[in-house]
């Protein structure tokens, strides 16, 4: 048996399954599908036609560890989460997050909170969206990346498997840290290879590429394919590759 609040409202169509629960004010649209044993806490917006799979949790609060460098206190917006969506299983979406219209989250993704994510993009199996993120429109993050907190993904960026980013030169050591703490920024149409690694802070500029197994630890610059470790420019990124020769935009 699911307990759903007096104070929800669920649209016209929208199914729900056994264990859910549904807090306060939490508002789904026409003709969606809720699984079994979903979790939806106080406030959460949800529009029409989303489908949320068994076990998810979606408007979780974060948890704060006392010593902990970029989780703080502070009151939350519901989540939000757009038309059309599919949130897989056992996917946890905090509050303070907002998704666009049309998103896939695949199961076992984390989404935390001060997130945003583009319509259109698809979030894969596994994938960590740390706090204090955007990801834009149309973008490709694939099964287990790590997206560290204070990034920056523009539209069209493509992140294959894998992939780590971090924000924290000293490693977790001395005052000094707190002051330098800044994740990574890809720019439209940047692409990350398999398994590569950026350092705190790096950008990749427009239609960059960051090869398969690389450690970028200097900008990429626009339109470049840097590889190696650490990664180096080796040519540039051919004609028929770029972002403006797909018919995907204007």
């Amino acid at each position: 048996m699911s307990r759903i609040s007096e104070k929800a409202r669920i649209g016209s169509k929208t199914s729900v399954g056994e264990y859910c629960v549904i807090e306060d004010d939490v508002v789904i649209g026409d003709n969606c599908q809720i699984g079994h044993h979903v979790i939806i806490r106080s406030g959460t917006r949800i529009g029409e036609g989303v489908r949320i799979d068994d076990h998810a949790s979606i408007g979780k609060m974060p948890m704060s560890a006392a010593n902990s460098a970029v989780t703080k206190e502070t009151e939350l917006e519901p989540c939000s989460i757009g038309d059309h969506c599919l949130i897989g299983a056992s996917v946890v979406v905090y509050a303070g997050s907002t998704i666009g219209e049309g998103v896939l989250v695949a199961d076992l993704a984390s989404i935390r909170e001060h997130v945003s994510i583009g319509d259109k993009t698809i979030i894969g199996r596994g994938v960590s969206i740390e706090n204090m993120c955007t990801i834009g429109q149309y973008c490709k993050l694939e099964t287990n990346t790590y997206i560290t907190a204070y990034s920056k993904l523009e539209d069209y960026v493509f992140v294959a498997p894998g992939v780590l980013t971090s924000n924290d030169n000293y490693l977790g050591r001395t005052e000094e840290r707190f002051k330098h703490f800044k994740g990574v920024t890809v720019r439209i149409g940047g692409r990350l290879g398999v398994g590569s690694i950026i350092l705190p802070g790096r950008e990749i500029e427009p239609d960059a590429v960051v090869a398969a197994g690389a450690v970028l630890t200097k900008n990429a610059p626009a339109n470049s394919i840097v590889a190696g470790v650490p990664a180096r420019e080796m040519k540039r990124v051919p004609d028929e590759q770029k972002l403006d020769r797909q018919g995907w935009i204007d």
